[in-house]
């Protein structure tokens, strides 16, 4: 059967056609996933654990990374991918994205393999360079003609990108990942069977992705490079124009490493001063519990939802509940806002609300009201103080039937009121702290 890809935010294009394949048996469909698994610190200069190389510096293909997942849908398993641009020659040059998957399937307006993206290279389908004078296109762009083009990569160079990104995909260690880990190897062993090892693992990085094989702005794979490089010839690899290796340069590469490894080593060690000596508590998780025949007198953390009846004052009027006053300032009729307050239960006010007109601009002031109520729930009932001060510094995830702005519901909730609590709770923590920070 036929496999249906699409592009961009799940927009079903591509080349100003749906791509159709007969590799994959079933059909699936393929989404752009700007939420891409990889993370980075870059200030700190290291990847997060999802990032499979873990490499000590900013890498640009962790950034490119979050830019380039996709993922298609098969058999109801997501696949994850990634894609990259490439040149299709089919009469003029088309500028397009190569789609890689974790499985080892590629689409270049064809499904094949590794092999298979080698043998389309070697045809000239899939190309890495355009001649002068050739005619680029790129879908809903334009045409163009090459002139005085200038290309950096090789057939073998993509062929070596695209095997990275499988086995990344995959939570491998790609080619450098594997190189570093024979340099670990070698700097505790200085064997020379691993230093050799180190070369050959060095060698096997796609040429153009060895630069960046240490995260080294300034000295870029230097270091790497003299360690691989047997003492008296040139630097391996032809991009450093230096002398013969000498010994003194062998010894100045294992002190960068040693050096490298106790910077590391502090750094993991560094805790910034502001933050709390023992990790925060788990997310503690309450809302939208209901009590049809009445509060209990002794509720526990419900206290702290917003049905709960504790009256507040605000604005000189006294309302049963946070959310009785945030329906009631709600609303622009003065006389809806009135049998709003006045609802026996919380339900009754929001179902009265919803029949009345919102305050203009409500939608954008509406979190500085419920800041403001919590504020004032807290403040007024020193009892439900110590509720919320009881649950330490752990996240507080709300739930209940409300709007997604105000809980959590999966990837979509954006849990307002729980981050305004634990707002609320600081605020209180600092006044008991005799902080003057109002």
């Amino acid at each position: 059967m036929d496999v249906q890809v699409g592009f961009g935010q799940g927009q079903q294009i591509s080349h100003g056609r749906t791509v159709w394949g007969r590799r994959l048996g079933r059909p699936a469909i393929i989404r752009v996933d700007r939420g891409g698994r990889r993370d980075h610190d870059a200030a700190g200069g290291r990847r997060d654990d999802r990032c499979p190389a873990d490499r000590p510096a900013a890498c640009w293909e962790c950034v490119t990374a979050l830019l380039n997942r996709i993922h298609r849908v098969e058999d109801g398993q997501r696949i994850e991918g990634v894609v990259r641009p490439v040149f299709i020659h089919n009469f003029s040059y088309h500028l397009t994205n190569l789609l890689v998957f974790a499985d080892g399937a590629i689409n270049c307006w064809e499904w094949v393999d590794l092999d298979g993206l080698r043998q389309k290279l070697e045809c000239g389908w899939v190309v890495t360079e355009v001649p002068e004078g050739g005619e680029i296109s790129a879908f809903e762009l334009g045409r163009w003609k090459a002139s005085e083009p200038s290309f950096g990569l090789t057939p073998e160079m993509l062929l070596g990108e695209v095997a990275d990104d499988i086995e990344r995909l995959n939570d491998r260690p790609d080619s450098t990942g594997r190189c570093l880990a024979v340099l670990d190897r070698y700097l505790e062993s200085r064997d020379e069977a691993d230093r050799l090892a180190l070369r050959e693992a060095y060698l096997a990085i796609p040429e153009h992705k060895r630069h960046y094989s240490l995260g080294d702005m300034d000295n870029k794979d230097r270091p790497l490079v003299i360690l691989c490089t047997d003492v008296g010839e040139p630097p391996i690899g032809g991009w450093f124009r230096d002398e013969n290796v000498t010994e003194a340069m062998r010894e100045w590469a294992l002190q960068y490493f040693a050096d490298r490894d106790r910077a590391h080593a502090e750094y993991e060690s560094r805790r910034p001063a502001d933050d709390p000596p023992e990790p925060a508590a788990g997310t503690i998780h309450f809302g939208g519990r209901v009590y049809p025949k009445g509060w209990p007198e002794d509720a526990g953390i419900d206290v702290l939802q917003n049905e709960y009846p504790s009256a507040i004052e605000v604005g000189g009027v006294v309302y049963p509940s946070v959310t009785h006053a945030y329906w009631a300032l709600s609303t622009a009729d003065p006389e809806a806002r009135e049998r709003i307050r006045a609802a026996e239960r919380p339900y009754e006010a929001r179902k009265t609300a919803e029949e009345t007109p919102r305050v203009e601009n409500w939608s954008q002031v509406r979190t500085a009201v419920m800041a403001a109520l919590l504020r004032a729930k807290y403040a007024q009932h020193p009892d439900l103080a110590e509720v919320l001060l009881g649950t330490g510094d752990a996240p507080i995830g709300y739930s209940g039937v409300d709007s997604d702005h105000w809980i959590t519901r999966g990837g979509k909730g954006r849990n307002w009121v729980g981050r305004l609590l634990e707002l609320v709770r600081s605020e209180l923590q600092a006044q008991k702290a005799g902080i003057p920070f109002a």
